[in-house]
């Protein structure tokens, strides 16, 4: 296969269109995705006192081979790292720290927890971010955390959570790149609630406690993540869409848009537009809901494809923090990683080489026949070409050859664990 041929037969097609594809490889370069550290062990973590997956999330499948030790995560990360173009950040949960054996509870959580992931970062030139982790211990058992009726519980996590930020700033500080502090909670009922408005209240009153201390942007932002529902929380959650979209507008703070946590036929991709004329930034998981919010590995779909194309041509490449978030234990750990994350900057790549100008132009004329003709004769333009000289720019394997090297790792590495 003549990777740099194919590419230079596929650049002229794009061209005709007036797109600059070499412009548009620049900028895919300086793309970073946030690739969640959770898929490597099936949402574990490493706590000496480990505890039961909870908080309405699922893993499923018994693939062999997933991560026991942050040392082998990380290798694990190493792998699939190698595999994905392009230079990258790393998100954790607050369950990933190091505390060499001793028991530490969650509100003692410590910068030095970290400083591994930190020292590893730097290596690698990978920027992180942080997740506090509400869910998978006894004081969220009910399905209540920061929205607790009982102050003592909802005191613990407001200082868990506290704690999580000064982690992240101190990540932002020693990597030279802000970390993004996300807040998810499972908060919510399993039946028809009596009162919706008095744990919201709770929330928002738990939430200004923790951002009371102003954290330096350059260090740490803060970003608050809604879902309609879970699993124990059916009926009623309490930080919705609509909760956390007015508390992050009214308070300076980034709401973040998981794909999964809205209804099936909600699209992310059709907000992204709106929550940008009222926010600076905005923060995306990006996973794939089957029927519900299963966390499934992304693929290259319709609707990545429109996030893809709506980040791009509302030119917000800078203004969209974009994170994955899947777990899928039935398949190679690395492969889900690389699948997904690959897949992400597919949909980038795509995006960056759609004549989306001239596109704009002919909706503003009312041609929408020439639109829709047009968008759907790229879809089968020569994109893979461009992707696969992108891939052996930046020196990763090309198609699917990458899958030998999760075979023969598998092989040597995970099969023996």
């Amino acid at each position: 296969m003549d990777v740099k041929q194919n590419y230079e037969q596929a650049k002229k097609q794009y061209e005709k269109w007036g797109v600059n594809v070499e412009d548009a490889l620049e900028k895919l370069k300086q793309i970073p995705i946030s690739i969640h550290c959770w898929q490597g062990d099936d949402v574990t973590g490493f706590e000496v006192n480990q505890q039961e997956l909870s908080g309405g999330i699922d893993v499923t499948g018994n693939y062999p081979g997933k991560a026991t030790t942050p040392e082998e995560l990380r290798n694990d990360l190493d792998k699939a790292l190698s595999l994905i173009p392009g230079k990258h950040r790393i998100n954790l949960h607050a369950i990933y720290a190091e505390t060499n054996c001793e028991v530490v509870e969650r509100d003692e959580i410590e910068p030095k927890h970290f400083e591994n992931w930190v020292q590893w970062a730097k290596e690698n030139g990978l920027g992180l971010d942080f997740n506090p982790t509400l869910f998978s211990h006894p004081k969220a058992d009910d399905g209540l955390t920061l929205a607790h009726p009982n102050k003592e519980i909802r005191d613990f996590w407001i200082r868990h959570t506290i704690a999580s930020r000064k982690i992240a700033a101190y990540m932002g500080k020693e990597l030279g790149t802000s970390a993004l502090t996300n807040i998810w909670i499972p908060d919510g009922y399993k039946d028809i609630p009596s009162d919706r408005l008095t744990p919201r209240k709770r929330l928002e009153d738990s939430l200004n406690q923790i951002f009371e201390e102003e954290i330096d942007k350059k260090f740490n932002v803060d970003a608050v993540e809604s879902k309609l529902f879970g699993i124990g929380s059916e009926a009623y959650v309490v930080g919705s869409h609509e909760f956390y979209m007015g508390y992050a507008l009214k308070n300076d703070k980034l709401c973040l848009l998981d794909t999964g946590h809205y209804h099936p036929t909600e699209m992310v991709s059709n907000k992204i537009s709106s929550m940008l004329l009222y926010s600076d930034e905005l923060a995306l998981h990006v996973s794939r809901p089957v029927r519900w919010d299963s966390d499934h590995v992304v693929i290259l779909d319709d609707e990545l494809r429109e996030i893809g194309l709506e980040i791009v041509r509302n030119d917000a490449l800078d203004k969209v923090r974009i994170g994955l978030d899947f777990f899928d234990a039935s398949i190679n750990r690395i492969a889900a990683w690389t699948i997904g994350t690959r897949n992400m900057i597919k949909s980038l790549l795509y995006a960056l080489l759609t004549p989306n100008e001239h596109l704009k132009q002919l909706q503003e004329e009312g041609n929408f026949t020439e639109r829709l003709a047009i968008m759907e004769e790229l879809k089968t333009y020569p994109f893979g070409a461009i992707w696969d000289y992108y891939c052996e720019s930046m020196n990763v394997p090309v198609g699917e050859t990458w899958l030998k090297y999760v075979k023969e790792y598998e092989k040597e590495v995970l099969s023996k664990r």
